[in-house]
């Protein structure tokens, strides 16, 4: 009795060294509340210190600028390409192999000039076969005259021996019959010479053909064709020989907005600022309006013709055009245009990193310092600094730094 008084007793006794049901899985959820809280704040350090350097920011871009003098006086602007209204690419009219090349990248030719000669080695041979076929044809004919000849002397010797009736006349009717026969030979020699002679006129401007010309007066824009080159006619898909460009025809085609066309009459003054050299100034006058609107840019071509110096110019070079209210006076264009970049553009880096902007290459960033003057409006004038077109952050942030990754915003 009393054993079984202690097992009940036993059974009911607490161990205190086991939880008790329910705590187990209220202190897992526990411990996962808190791992995630750390969790979290580490993932919040590490996006706070290294955000930046992962993800890309976007930033808005605004461009360094050359602004004219003239500046006051602009109605549109446009850009466009120094394109020459006087331009061929040269070809030879039969295909062959290049024996001369008689020019070279920068020459000047006039119209008419040689510029190269084709191997002309196979036509010479075919003109001298074509002159011996016509010192035969023509000694041919000088035969048959010959003949004919003799055979008149006889003819009218035997009119007379028949008049006397001492030949009888059927020997004369021979000798009639006989000369039409040669008249006819002598005819038909001299249309043989003839058609020899028509051949080695042939050949001979084939031969000619070697010699190739140029079609315009200009200057040479691209490195010829070499000796021994295959060259052709350009529609056979053969190499031409050179690029020839009239220099006096050059002209800027700018791309006007289609809406600003209007304010563009042609003779309109305007200046020309070349990408090459952008703080030189040229004077310029519209001379043409395009015929058609590009429908994908709205633009319409305008020819604008430089005034006054060719000096530096060259095919294909990018171009700046202003369009003025009124013509550029010559002693203005001595005035230096100013690099400006927008005010916003510029930081002040403490520490003694100095005035700078970031410059945008590749989608990076790179840190350029700028010596600055006085503002132009809403921009600054650069002493020095980047070069006009390159690209910069507008409005940069302390977060940005060298070699950050970035990508164009608004």
């Amino acid at each position: 009795m009393a054993d079984q008084l202690s097992s009940d007793l036993a059974s009911l006794r607490i161990r205190r060294e086991q939880p008790p049901p329910g705590a187990s899985a209220g202190r897992r959820v526990l411990t996962v509340l808190i791992g995630l809280a750390v969790l979290g704040g580490g993932v919040a350090f590490a996006y706070q210190k290294l955000g930046p350097r992962i993800y890309k920011q976007s930033v808005a871009i605004t461009e360094v600028a050359m602004v004219s003098p003239a500046q006051s006086s602009v109605i549109v602007t446009a850009t466009g390409y120094v394109v020459p209204q006087a331009w061929s690419k040269v070809g030879a009219k039969v295909t062959g192999r290049l024996s001369k090349v008689l020019i070279k990248e920068g020459d000047v030719v006039k119209a008419g000039d040689v510029i190269a000669i084709l191997d002309g080695a196979d036509q010479r041979s075919a003109v001298a076969a074509a002159e011996s076929r016509v010192a035969v044809a023509r000694a041919g004919a000088e035969t048959a005259r010959a003949n004919l000849a003799e055979v008149g002397v006889r003819l009218e010797r035997a009119k007379a021996l028949v008049g006397k009736e001492a030949m009888p006349r059927m020997e004369l009717q021979d000798l009639e019959a006989r000369h039409k026969v040669m008249s006819e030979s002598v005819r038909a020699a001299d249309a043989q010479s003839f058609a020899a002679g028509a051949d080695v006129n042939t050949w001979k401007v084939g031969l000619k053909d070697r010699a190739i010309l140029a079609p315009i007066s200009g200057t040479v824009i691209t490195k010829p064709a070499m000796i021994g080159e295959t060259v052709g006619p350009l529609f056979a898909g053969t190499s031409n020989v050179a690029e020839i460009a009239d220099f006096s025809s050059i002209v800027v085609e700018a791309d006007v907005p289609e809406a600003r066309l209007g304010l563009v009459p042609v003779g309109c003054p305007a200046e020309i600022v070349l990408d090459a050299y952008p703080s030189r100034r040229y004077r310029g006058m519209t001379v043409d309006i395009g015929k058609r609107v590009n429908r994908a840019k709205a633009t319409v071509i305008v020819k604008v013709k430089f005034k006054d110096t060719l000096e530096g110019v060259l095919p294909d070079m990018s171009a700046r055009v202003s369009f003025l209210r009124e013509e550029l006076k010559t002693e203005s264009l001595q005035e230096k245009a100013k690099k400006v970049v927008a005010a916003g553009a510029i930081v002040d880096r403490s520490g003694g990193g100095g005035k700078g902007v970031w410059v945008v290459e590749d989608g990076k960033l790179h840190f350029a310092n700028v010596a600055t003057g006085a503002p132009v409006g809403g921009s600054i004038e650069l002493i020095e600094g980047p070069a006009a077109g390159a690209r910069v952050v507008k409005n940069p942030s302390a977060e940005n730094f060298e070699g950050q990754r970035i990508k164009e915003g608004e």
